[in-house]
């Protein structure tokens, strides 16, 4: 009996502790990386679609198989509040250049329509002069409020981290000159009931030409500074080393940052981790043919801790050592073997490249554009793009899906989008080789479909305020969820010409002649 309740206290004991653990686990979260788009999105991907669809062409559907884990459920509620409170900051942004907006210009308004409204009877008449600077406030305000519309309310470009100084500057520069105006108006006019009503138009129409100016300021500050290339950037991606150079000018650290993402968008090839994996899983080979065998025994334990806890270390220690000697021996010949699969690689690539022209060629053959002049055929024969696209993708489609499966761009391309392309291709009449190549040479990021890029979200990584304008070896990473770009500064260095004036008439020649000269 003894037994029994000994081995029931046992299991309850065991119970608690794993219900303890499953609620421990359940309460302490540690918030998780975002989902890559590119990399978790392949597994995604061929858990979807059909991996086959070369051979079969067809479309599986089915239900999912997968719950929703407590993790997943605080990734999608942070990445809600994130959006929430990105969105609200801009809407108070906007809001806020609004009501600055109104203010500015219907602050001379009011100066004009005031006098008229508190003392009307003791104003003076309105001459020609007067009336004719009513149009030049009318114009004048027009010109400002479409010059302002302009520059200040465009679509929005991104979401930086900080505030835009020389757009806070200006605000700031605006709100007080606006109030140091109203301040005079109501001390000197308003309080006295100024009786000359033209010295009131002229203080409007210096108001307005004094924010024309400041807009003018505002063109020279955040358009024009920055028009003069001041520094060359070298890009670099850190997962395969792809680097382009790019110069610019005088910029903040984020707002150069925010340039050279638009700028990767377009000009870097798209990010495969699918190529990264090939040295990784060669190294992990190597390791992995290599066996540890203890020859001389175990190690004797010491007896002031737990028995075998030295051993354990011991042979740990042992086993790395020889492992890493073993790989060291093993370097001398890798590079063979590094040299025989890179060939190999090549020679499976231009392989499925050949068949795959080939069989786009064919392909398009049997397709042709009807004319007008043509004589009508059956219903049945006549296709939209779209249909002669379904129509001839399935004699092309195990090459391409063999050539994108050794080049490991699978997971860039769908079944859908290369229809599609496939059809685009057919309505404007471009040829085979034109389909080909946005398969056989990877394209920029904006190329591929937009589950690839949009709502990428970067972090900007500097020591520097991101607010401080960039420097001669200005330092900073743009990290996203599968690869940083490491951005470095270097100034462009001052040029010093001087300038050599050769005479036109200096330019004569003295023919030589020699003994075995053939003349």
């Amino acid at each position: 009996m003894e037994l029994i309740c000994c081995r029931e206290r046992s299991r309850d004991r065991h119970k608690s502790r794993s219900k303890d653990s499953r609620s421990e686990k359940s309460v302490t979260i540690n918030t998780p990386p975002a989902e890559p788009l590119l990399g978790d999105s392949s597994v995604r991907g061929e858990q979807v679609q059909d991996d086959n669809w070369g051979e079969t062409t067809t479309a599986i559907t089915g239900t999912s198989e997968h719950s929703l884990s407590q993790e997943d459920i605080v990734r999608i509620t942070k990445d809600l509040e994130d959006s929430v409170g990105l969105d609200c900051r801009r809407y108070i942004t906007r809001t806020i250049a609004v009501i600055m907006g109104l203010l500015v210009f219907f602050t001379p308004l009011a100066f004009l329509v005031l006098p008229h409204i508190l003392w009307p009877e003791k104003l003076q008449s309105c001459g020609t002069a007067c009336e004719g600077l009513f149009i030049s406030v009318a114009f004048k305000l027009l010109i400002l409020l479409l010059a302002v519309w302009a520059l200040f309310f465009r679509p929005a470009r991104a979401g930086l981290p900080r505030v835009f100084v020389f757009r806070i500057l200006l605000a700031v520069l605006v709100f007080l000159f606006v109030v140091s105006y109203w301040l005079f108006y109501s001390v000197r006019i308003l309080d006295s009931q100024d009786e000359n009503y033209q010295g009131i138009v002229q203080y409007a129409v210096s108001l307005v030409d004094a924010l024309l100016f400041i807009h003018y300021l505002a063109v020279v500050l955040l358009e024009l500074r920055q028009l003069q290339p001041c520094f060359s950037v070298c890009v670099t991606r850190a997962t395969d080393g792809e680097t382009r150079h790019y110069n610019l000018g005088q910029l903040s650290i984020q707002r150069a940052a925010l340039a050279i993402i638009e700028h990767y968008y377009c000009d870097f090839p798209i990010h495969n981790p699918a190529l990264l994996s090939a040295s990784k899983s060669r190294a992990a080979k190597h390791l992995a043919g290599l066996k540890v065998y203890n020859v001389d025994g175990e190690f004797p334990a010491s007896p002031t801790e737990g028995p075998g806890n030295n051993a354990n270390a011991g042979i740990a220690q042992s086993q790395s050592r020889a492992m890493i000697a073993a790989a060291a021996r093993r370097r001398d010949t890798s590079h063979n073997e590094l040299y025989y699969e890179e060939a190999e690689h090549e020679r499976r690539v231009r392989k499925r490249r050949a068949r795959l022209v080939v069989a786009v060629e064919e392909a398009f053959t049997h397709i042709k554009r009807m004319q007008e002049e043509e004589p009508k055929k059956a219903p049945g024969d006549v296709m939209d793009p779209r249909e002669a696209a379904q129509a001839i993708f399935p004699s092309m489609a195990r090459a391409l899906q063999k050539y994108l499966r050794t080049t490991k761009q699978q997971h860039c391309h769908s079944m859908e989008s290369i229809q599609q392309h496939l059809a685009f291709c057919i309505t404007n009449n471009m040829t085979p080789k034109a389909f080909l190549e946005s398969y056989l040479t990877p394209g920029p990021t904006l190329q591929y479909g937009k589950d690839h890029w949009l709502g990428r979200r970067w972090t900007l990584i500097s020591e520097a305020s991101v607010t401080s304008s960039l420097k001669d070896g200005s330092v900073f990473l743009l990290k996203c969820v599968d690869f940083s770009l490491v951005v470095t500064s270097k100034k462009i260095p001052y040029v010093q010409m001087s300038e050599e004036y050769i005479d036109p008439k200096s330019h004569k020649f003295v023919l030589r002649l020699q003994s075995e000269t053939s003349v």
